[in-house]
């Protein structure tokens, strides 16, 4: 056994599919948890569970010296961070390393070398992998910034260094669209990275973003894994990934993947690792390198058949890759797509909301990594997926059925989801053919579009009992000693004729609301369909504007949502300011 208990400093549906394999492997798996998450499904799933602290992640998962803290308390000897929350914070890494516990993922000085995107660019250009066009140093104001994307050409993309997930990333089409595109990307960068450095680079109007997985060991071995195709985005945020690309050649692959494994060499990589790529034609270039597991790994893991996330285990205890470049052999084709709490028709309005009934699809092929259940909620202050569904079969269209199938039996009332969207998508001519439906998407993206309800639910009236108390002669009950969580159950004698405890009341079915714009029953009114915080505010009071005029833009759920004016007017008041807590249905302003 490689450890004897490994942490996972992670949340959600990644937190369970690690424990799953730690609990193949015999490891025991500890979890720790936020104020928010007490009653999360992946805090009954570890053996033993810790309470971080308060719901923000900068006082739970982002609080390093709580979670060292904890870790030393439950006398872990490994943590796996999953992705997102501290996954590439080379400085965890290197305290963990302080305090005698293996950190299960890259050398801190490679997460340092590929975090930067200046920094990696220029790596990666110096190691002959191909970079697009552009600068690699920090481009320091907007007028440092003018003459160089005049030399660039436009359109001309302005990135976060420190950027990622779509954040901190702007496209200008035009020199008067610079300085907007700059400062956006900066702030961004400040505000979700705490990093303001920018640089410019050729923006790609229509490129298909693939990835390589690499695998390094601490021996020597370095492999890929084949690609992933993650084209299908809405604002850079990733909604369906598949393997293989129906974009690449056999040879465009086999040029990827060499380059890919002479960029993880080039920084010293150990462990899983992703490189992924702007691919136009048989043309490649490098974009970035994420410096953990990611989302999609799933869709590797069902063609090849090997737990990356086992050889993350393996590797991290010093062992080799269990597998070599010769004895990966590809087959079939799988999809994943994000089931997140999104309303696609409301251009992808987030959705947090409790989950009323929740079945899973099933059967040949189909594989759901989810963190939920029926009564669980989906916060507000946390990432908006649900679940993960994930289905292969021998080839593109019968997975492509497949996963319509599995869409089809998939039940969660309560939220809106984007299962909708991805039934109507996978039904797309442009995406049937291999298309990356970038208009479609855009469109959606910027304005509410109906999604078309063609394909009614499999058995769909079984949603309305899948949440149904069963009577019992055994309660559960969760106590906290000391931060440290327990599970307690405690069983008693039925009443005589078998009665049980009286069943908890059912709460009714939440309705779905239209979400999207900015109205409510009074066009006069500029309301928030969602809760969260206010970033900005765009209008004031006496200014003249036009009906889908953005009116303050609104975090919720880590994704930044336009609010907009319903009618022509002028803005008789203004009711928020940035950086405010606003609730759903909360007035922003007043147009008369």
């Amino acid at each position: 056994m490689p450890f004897s208990k490994v942490m996972v400093a992670n949340r959600g549906e990644i937190a369970i599919r690690v424990f799953r394999t730690l609990r193949e492997m015999g490891i025991p798996s500890v979890a720790v948890y936020s104020e928010v998450d007490r009653d999360a499904l992946f805090v009954g799933y570890a053996d033993e569970a810790y309470l971080l602290g308060p719901g923000p992640a900068s006082e739970s998962y982002l609080n390093i010296p709580r979670i060292l803290e904890v870790a030393a308390e439950a006398g872990v000897d490994a943590v796996h961070p999953g992705y997102g929350f501290l996954a590439e914070n080379a400085g965890f890494a290197r305290a963990l390393g302080e305090a005698g516990i293996t950190w299960i993922g890259p050398p801190p000085d490679a997460i340092d070398a590929m975090g930067s995107k200046t920094g990696a660019r220029a790596l990666m250009d110096a190691a002959g992998v191909p970079i697009v066009p552009g600068v690699t140093d920090p481009v320091p104001d907007l007028e440092a910034a003018r003459p160089i994307a005049d030399d660039i050409g436009y359109p001309v993309a302005v990135k976060a260094a420190a950027g990622g997930g779509g954040k901190g990333f702007r496209v200008a089409l035009t020199p008067d669209e610079l300085p907007g595109a700059f400062e956006g990307a900066r702030g961004e960068g400040e505000r979700f990275f705490a990093d303001g450095t920018v640089y410019l680079e050729r923006y790609l109007p229509h490129p298909r973003h693939v990835e390589i997985q690499v695998f390094a060991d601490t021996h020597g071995s370095c492999i890929w894994l084949g690609e992933r195709d993650c084209s299908v985005q809405r604002r850079h945020q990733k909604l369906i990934e598949e393997t293989p690309s129906p974009i690449v050649s056999d040879d465009l692959r086999r040029r990827m993947g060499e380059a890919s494994v002479t960029a993880a060499t080039a920084v010293g990589y150990t462990g899983a690792g992703t490189l992924e790529y702007l691919v136009s034609g048989e043309e490649f270039f490098f974009l970035e390198m994420n410096t953990r597991i990611q989302v999609e790994h799933t869709v590797t893991e069902a063609v090849t058949g090997i737990d990356l996330v086992r050889e993350q285990v393996r590797v991290a205890a010093g062992e080799p890759l269990s597998v070599t470049q010769e004895e990966v052999a590809p087959r079939g084709h799988a999809f994943e797509c994000r089931i997140n709490a999104e309303d696609a028709s409301a251009k992808f309005m987030p959705s947090p909301a409790r989950i009323t009934a929740y079945r899973e699809p099933s059967g040949p092929g189909v594989r759901v990594d989810s963190g939920v259940r029926a009564g669980s909620d989906i916060p507000e202050i946390y990432d908006p997926m649900v679940a993960k569904l994930i289905v292969w079969d021998v080839d593109r269209e019968s997975a492509r059925l497949r996963m319509l199938r599995a869409l089809s039996e998939y039940v969660v009332e309560g939220p809106a989801t984007l299962i909708p969207f991805h039934r109507a998508l996978l039904q797309d001519e442009e995406f049937i053919a291999g298309g990356a439906c970038h208009d479609l998407l855009a469109r959606m993206a910027d304005t509410a579009t109906p999604i078309p309800g063609d394909l009614p639910p499999v058995a769909a009236e079984a949603s309305d009992t899948a949440d149904e108390p069963v009577p019992t002669a055994e309660r559960h009950f969760t106590a906290e000693i000391d931060g440290r969580r327990f599970e307690v159950a405690l069983r008693y004698d039925e009443p005589a004729g078998g009665a049980g405890p009286a069943p908890a009341a059912r709460k009714p079915k939440a309705k779905r609301g239209s979400g999207g714009g900015g109205g409510g029953g009074n066009p006069d009114e500029v309301v928030t369909p969602m809760q969260g915080t206010v970033l900005k505010v765009l209008v004031e009071q006496g200014q003249e504007i036009t009906a889908g005029t953005v009116v303050a833009i609104v975090e919720a759920m880590k994704m930044e949502n336009e609010v907009t004016a319903q009618r022509d007017g002028t803005v008789t008041e203004v009711r928020v300011a940035a950086g405010q807590g606003v609730s759903v249905g909360e007035v922003l302003a007043i147009v008369g």
